[in-house]
Parts: structure tokens; C-alpha cells; sequence
């Protein structure tokens, strides 16, 4: 799987794993640093979570020009990294309760502005690598490889997430508590009806809080939560840095392939591999790229919700502890081991092994399976989680399932029967809509958001992870079947001037459909639990009925 390709692609897989590892350890504890910090409601921090999501998605665009027009790629990418750590320091400053907002826009704004300039030119980087003919076969295992960078760092986000956030409360002497911060805002507000259980939740944290001094617990504790938020932030300036130190530091892997058409014109070493399309074939490249981004938009908006209504679903409708088994699936020490003992197994058993890989694979499948169960020895009974953990789910399974998936299409290849890229991309809207499904069942009985007054739900109907675990199995699966292979296909189908522009394109499409998440957060108060997950799989199966009607016209360019 990582045979035979050039070296620049690992240097742009670790400096990318370094700043998604930032940017998501941002977006796990997001939505929740919103409503703890200025108590918005679902609707209002989901439109705000939208609109950065958008514009984090949308500047790739501009980047995208930018650099085919002017800078070129390295260069804007090394901008893009400076911009982001500004941005993410400017989020690391602490405030007050419903204090430091305009900052907080601000901040968001630069981070906006540097994923701009970096993330779409970082693809076309590694395009460009591909166009050579020796490592042209292997462009969509390239992306599945550069993708599978992007969720190490994800994998890791929520668990770094939540360790700084439990560090800042247990220094004075706090634990999360989900209910506490809603209570704490409306009893501040004059909106709680009763105050009586909401006393007994703060004495839980401090014993010595009476009804005179709940406000005064209310302020220390969200002002304690949302500095915790905060130094949550600050981890991306760290992971930045590590980036643009291996990105600077092996730019003579990429080096031959930073170049845009203009920058190749100009060379007389490279004048020879500018590639002139006709108007035409330019038109009919550009109608199909942008059929297939009229697709993934729909495809976003339902799968970033994983940043706000299954956020949300996470915390007010899933039980907050957990057993010592299912404990192992929220804990990356304990189930990294036995996904690696797994590994170790494969290779021991597999046919065509070498006496040493099996005899490495014997060694990692005992050591590892070794190291599980001594952590497992260390779980209570009864095992507390925050919401965000939920989202280290996706990146571990792209990261478990990416090998498995690159080898069946391998196989497949080799059979002759691989399916296209637009193809891939239909069967992963159907896998998508299976997925919201999942939670469709789940949800049946459950109060609505609205009846609940956007609270937790009582204990009586809080429901199994297990629901929320399959979800995100089943929209991982779609992923690796849309995002990477989608990708490459814009790579391979660009016209030579407009690479840069349409990577930014494919990230546009992401953008309107991560505003659009924004209005899913706005139904949440507005249907039952279980038509709010309807509208979702059936926008998936629509737009997979819309691709495959046009997949003839796809698959001859």
C-alpha cells in the first residue's frame, strides 16, 4: 500500500496529519465551547458553526487562484500555516462568561483566511506529484493514503480535547458535567423554572453551594469549562508548528512539483509539459467536475453534522457512562492497542508473509493484545465520557479501514471490475443514507428537542452508544468511497491551468453543504428526533439517484 510512491507524498501526509490534528481538536469541542461559554441556543451556534465552516471551506477557492495565477503552491501553502497560527493564538485567549465574542470572530475569520491558502493547494501538490507518468496508476491509492494522514491527526483530536479540558476543571476541583451548563445560564437569566435539581447537580461539584451562592457557582464554573475550551485551542498553535517544520524542512521531495502552468511556461526545463486543453474539452471537464460538486454538498451537510446535531444527540440524548467493555471504544490507549494486535495477527497469519514480517506480526499480536488488557485491568466499573469523544470514531476507522478498502479496490482492479471514481461516489451517498437510517431507529420514542427545552433528557431515555458507534462505522465507509476518491478525481480531471482553482472548487461544494449543516441545527427545536435523521437520508439518496442519472456523461471525460 505505501510501496512505490514518491517521497513528496509523505511529506505532505505528516504536514497535513499535524494540522488537522489543531484544526479538529478545534472543531470536537466547538459547538460545545459556544453554548457553554455565551449559552446560545442550538440554532444560533449551529449557524455560526456553519458560517465558519463555510468560509473554511470556501477561501480554498481564492487560495486556489491564487496560487495557479500568482505565488504557486509551496508558497501559498507556507503563507496559509503562518496565517492559521495567528488565528489559533488569537483563539487561545482566555475571557470571561459571555465576554471576548468579537475576538472570537475575529480568530475565526484568520483561521478561515490560512486554510484557505493552505488546505486546496496541499492537494494540488500532491496531484501534481501523480502527473508523473511512472506514479499515475497509483493516484487514488495516493489519496487514501494522504486522506488516512489527515484522520491520524482527527483520531487523536477529541481524546487531546478532552484530557486539557478535565486537567483545567480537576485544578479547581470540577468534573464535567453536561446538564450544568444550560442549568447554568438559564438559572442566571431568570429562564429556570425550578432550581431545585439544578442545586443538587452544583453541590455534586461542590458540596458547599446553597441556593444564595448557585450564581456564583454558575459564573466560576462556566468561566472554568470555557478557559479549559480555550486552552483546547491552543493545542493547534503547537501542532502548526510541527507542520511547517516538516514542510519546510523536505521541500526537495515536492520541490519538481511545485510549479503552476505558468511557473512551468517559463522553464525551459519544464516548458515542454504544459498541457493546452481545447475550449471544449475544458467545458466538458468543468460541467462534470461540477456535477459531481453539486453531489458532495449534500453529502457534507449530512456528514459534518457530526460537529453539530450528533454533538448534540451525543450530549443531551446518550447515556454519560459506560461500562468497562464499551468503555475500550472510547479510550484511544486501549483500543489503538488492539486494533495494532490485530494488525500483528494479519500479518502472522497471512499466506504470502515473509518468516520475519510473521514473526513481527507474532511479537505485535502478543505485545499489543498484552498492553489492551492491562488497560482494560484499569477501568472502573462504571466509565464517564464527554460528548466530543464520539468524534475520534470516524478518523479511527478511516485510519482502521483505509487498508482494507484500498485492497479490495485493488483487487477489483486487477479483475477489471473496479468501479469509477463517480461511481464510487454514488454508493457512497446510499452507505450515507444507511447511516442517518441507524439513527432514524434510535431515535423512535424519544422526546424532541423542543419538549426537553434543549436540556438533557432524563435518565429514562437516554440511549446506548451503540447507536451513535454504527452511525459513524457506516458514514466512515462512505467517506472512503466520496472524499478521498472524489479528490483525486478532481486532480486527474482539472484542466492544468484551474488545478489549484478546482481543488478549491471541490472545497466549495464542502462549504455549502457545511453551511447547510447550519440548517439541520435549526430543525432541531422544530420536528421529532426521528424526521430531523429523515431529512438527512433522504437528501442522501436523492443525490445518489442525481449521480447515477448522469454517470455516462461522468465517465467519458
Amino acid at each position: 500500500m505505501l510501496s512505490k510512491h514518491p517521497k513528496g507524498l509523505y511529506v505532505a501526509f505528516f504536514a497535513n496529519m499535524g494540522e488537522r490534528f489543531g484544526f479538529y481538536t478545534m472543531i470536537a469541542i466547538f459547538m460545545l465551547f459556544l453554548q457553554a461559554k455565551y449559552g446560545f441556543d442550538s440554532s444560533k451556534a449551529s449557524q455560526i458553526y456553519g458560517i465558519f465552516l463555510f468560509l473554511v471551506y470556501f477561501l480554498p477557492l481564492i487560495g486556489g487562484i491564487i496560487a495557479d495565477r500568482v505565488l504557486g503552491y509551496g508558497k501559498t501553502i507556507s503563507i496559509g500555516m503562518a496565517v492559521m497560527f495567528v488565528g489559533y493564538m488569537l483563539l487561545a485567549i482566555p475571557s470571561t462568561m459571555n465576554s471576548g465574542f468579537g475576538l472570537i470572530i475575529v480568530a475565526l475569520a484568520v483561521i478561515s483566511i490560512g486554510t484557505g491558502l493552505f488546505k486546496g493547494n496541499l492537494q494540488a501538490l500532491v496531484g501534481n506529484l501523480y502527473d508523473d507518468p511512472q506514479y499515475s496508476s497509483k493516484r487514488d491509492n495516493a489519496f487514501n493514503i494522504f486522506y488516512m494522514g489527515i484522520n491520524i491527526g482527527a483520531m487523536f483530536a477529541p481524546t487531546a480535547a478532552e484530557r486539557i479540558s478535565n486537567w483545567i476543571l480537576s485544578a479547581s476541583h470540577y468534573t464535567y458535567d453536561a446538564k450544568i451548563p444550560a442549568l447554568a445560564h438559564k438559572f442566571l437569566n431568570g429562564t429556570l423554572t425550578s432550581s431545585s435539581e439544578y442545586l443538587s447537580i452544583a453541590q455534586k461539584q461542590d458540596p458547599a453551594v446553597t441556593l444564595e451562592s448557585l450564581g456564583n457557582f454558575s459564573e466560576k464554573y462556566i468561566n472554568t469549562l470555557s478557559e479549559s475550551y480555550h486552552y483546547g485551542f491552543g493545542v493547534a498553535c503547537i501542532s502548526l508548528i510541527i507542520s511547517m517544520i516538516i514542510f519546510w524542512s523536505f521541500r526537495k521531495h515536492y520541490k519538481h512539483a511545485d510549479m503552476n502552468e505558468k511557473q512551468k511556461a517559463k522553464s525551459l526545463e519544464h516548458q515542454s509539459k504544459v498541457v493546452e486543453l481545447t475550449k471544449e474539452q475544458t467545458r466538458e471537464r468543468f460541467i462534470a467536475l461540477g456535477l459531481v460538486f453539486l453531489v458532495v454538498i449534500f453529502f457534507w451537510m449530512s456528514f459534518h453534522q457530526n460537529g453539530v446535531v450528533m454533538t448534540i444527540f451525543a450530549r443531551d440524548y446518550t447515556v454519560p457512562n459506560v461500562s468497562k467493555f464499551t468503555n475500550l471504544w472510547f479510550d484511544l490507549f486501549g483500543l489503538l492497542p488492539i486494533f495494532l494486535s490485530i494488525i500483528g495477527l494479519v500479518y502472522l497469519l497471512k499466506k504470502n508473509s515473509t518468516t520475519t514480517a510473521r514473526t513481527l506480526g507474532a511479537i505485535a499480536f502478543v505485545g499489543f493484545a498484552i498492553l489492551a488488557y492491562l488497560r482494560y485491568n484499569t477501568y472502573s466499573d462504571i466509565n464517564p465520557f464527554t460528548p466530543q469523544k464520539f468524534q475520534h470514531f470516524n478518523p479511527f476507522f478511516i485510519v482502521a479501514l483505509t487498508p482494507l478498502v484500498i485492497g479490495i479496490f485493488s483487487y477489483l482492479n486487477k479483475k477489471g471490475k473496479e468501479p469509477s471514481a463517480p461511481r464510487k461516489i454514488g454508493f457512497g451517498m446510499i452507505l450515507a443514507a444507511t447511516g442517518f437510517a441507524i439513527l432514524l431507529f434510535g431515535s423512535i420514542g424519544l422526546p424532541s428537542p423542543k419538549m426537553l427545552n434543549e436540556t438533557v433528557a432524563p435518565d429514562n431515555f437516554l440511549v446506548s452508544p451503540y447507536w451513535l458507534i454504527s452511525t459513524y462505522f457506516t458514514l466512515t465507509i462512505a467517506e472512503l468511497f466520496l472524499s478521498p476518491i472524489g479528490i483525486s478525481f478532481v486532480s486527474k480531471v482539472a484542466p492544468p491551468k484551474y488545478k489549484g482553482m478546482m481543488q478549491g472548487g471541490w472545497f466549495t461544494a464542502t462549504a455549502i453543504g457545511n453551511y447547510l449543516t447550519s440548517v439541520i441545527g435549526f430543525l432541531w427545536v422544530k420536528m421529532p428526533l426521528w424526521g430531523l435523521w429523515l431529512v438527512l437520508v433522504t437528501c442522501c439518496l436523492l443525490s445518489a439517484a442525481f449521480i447515477f442519472s448522469v454517470m455516462k456523461r461522468l465517465e467519458k471525460v
